[in-house]
Order: structure tokens, then C-alpha cells, then sequence
């Protein structure tokens, strides 16, 4: 049985160049003595669904990753909060890993970029820092979501380890499909085996520090 997941935006292998972001409206851009770091091939981020409904166990988890995508980190190491975190995922190169069945992996992913995502439509998800606030062991992150079109506000709690060359961030957080106006996938007879509603979005970035003027 297949099941149809989607992708977001904290999500994939971060390399090729997509268009730049528009500025964040928050008012946390304060002017700083900053260090610029761009997320570097080596990033890994992930999203994970879940199942749903009476027979929720005949359907499979399923993890995406995108292909294409850029950012940076902005940090103001003397003012931390007003560091600011910019990233745009190509919606076009999301792509299934599993289960390991290639047959499947091709039509689920169709599925996500053609129904789920809407990718003609909606080429790029992007997400933009409203907030940035130090915790124990690195950031409260805020910010702004913009997928198939709808903006949400999201939060992560992320651990973070910078040093003269090199920003390590990693973490994990959630969103539900339906604040974006996506309907979970739902199959089977009678649609009794279905994505859950909440997925969770699993990141490990590594960013470098920007070179030149």
C-alpha cells in the first residue's frame, strides 16, 4: 500500500543555488558586527511522516529529502538576538528515501511533488527568522514558514556549536499538514490507512563561514 508524503522546508541536502529570499518582516534584524555562514553540501535535513487511522499499521513511515536548496546564518555574536537564519528549498527536488523499493519510492514521490506539493504552482518553500534567543545549549529559533502558498509561524529548539569557521546547528520540530491547507494523504479502502496529520522535521546543519566581501 502506498502512502503519500509531503516535503517542507528545513529539508534535504543543501547545494545548488535557488532564488534569494526576501527579508524578514520581524523587527529583529538589528545592525550588528556579524559573521555570515551558508549551509554547506554536507547539511543533512530530514522530514518524517507517520500513520494514521484503523489500519495505519499496513502503510509505511516515509522520509524525504530535497536536492536543491541554499542559506545562511547570520550571527551577531555580541547580540545574539539578532542573528537571523534565511533558507529556500527548491520544491522540484524533494524526494522519497523510503521504504527501499524503487517502484514505490518513484510514484510516492510524483504524488508529493504533483498533489502534495503543487510544485508547478509553488516552486519554493521558504523559511525567514522572526526571532532568534539564546538558550542553554544554543537557540530558541522563530520564524516564518511559507509552503503551497500559506504562511505559518514555527519554533525549533536548537543546539548549536559555532567556531571561527564552521556553525553546526541540530534539532528537530514539528507541523501539521492542515495549518497549511493540505489534506493528509489517505488511501486504501474506505481511506482507512492514512498520513498522520503531524510530521516532524529532523535537521543537522553544517554552515561555513562566508568568504570575501
Amino acid at each position: 500500500m502506498t502512502v503519500a508524503p509531503w516535503g517542507v522546508v528545513l529539508v534535504g541536502t543543501l547545494g545548488a543555488s535557488v532564488p534569494a529570499l526576501a527579508a524578514p518582516r520581524a523587527a529583529h534584524r538589528t545592525a550588528c558586527d556579524s559573521v555570515v555562514y551558508q549551509l554547506a553540501p554536507a547539511s543533512r535535513f530530514e522530514v518524517k511522516t507517520g500513520k494514521a487511522g484503523l489500519f495505519g499499521f499496513a502503510g509505511h513511515d516515509h522520509r524525504v529529502r530535497a536536492r536543491s536548496a541554499s542559506g545562511r546564518v547570520v550571527y551577531c555574536p555580541d547580540n545574539p538576538q539578532a542573528s537571523r537564519v534565511e533558507i529556500a528549498v527548491a520544491a522540484e527536488s524533494l524526494e522519497v528515501l523510503t521504504p527501499p523499493d524503487t517502484a514505490e519510492i518513484r510514484k510516492v514521490t510524483a504524488t508529493m511533488r504533483t498533489e502534495i506539493l503543487r510544485v508547478d504552482r509553488y516552486p519554493l518553500i521558504r523559511f525567514v527568522s522572526t526571532s532568534v534567543t539564546p538558550t542553554s545549549d544554543g537557540f530558541h529559533v522563530e520564524g516564518q514558514l511559507t509552503l503551497v502558498g500559506t504562511t505559518r509561524d514555527v519554533a525549533a529548539e536548537l543546539h548549536l556549536e559555532i567556531a571561527a569557521d564552521t556553525l553546526r546547528a541540530s534539532g528537530d520540530f514539528s507541523v501539521k499538514q492542515t495549518d497549511f491547507g493540505i489534506r493528509p494523504y489517505r488511501g486504501g479502502p474506505g481511506g482507512t490507512v492514512r498520513v498522520a496529520d503531524r510530521v516532524t522535521i529532523e535537521l543537522a546543519a553544517v554552515a561555513l563561514r562566508a568568504t570575501g566581501p
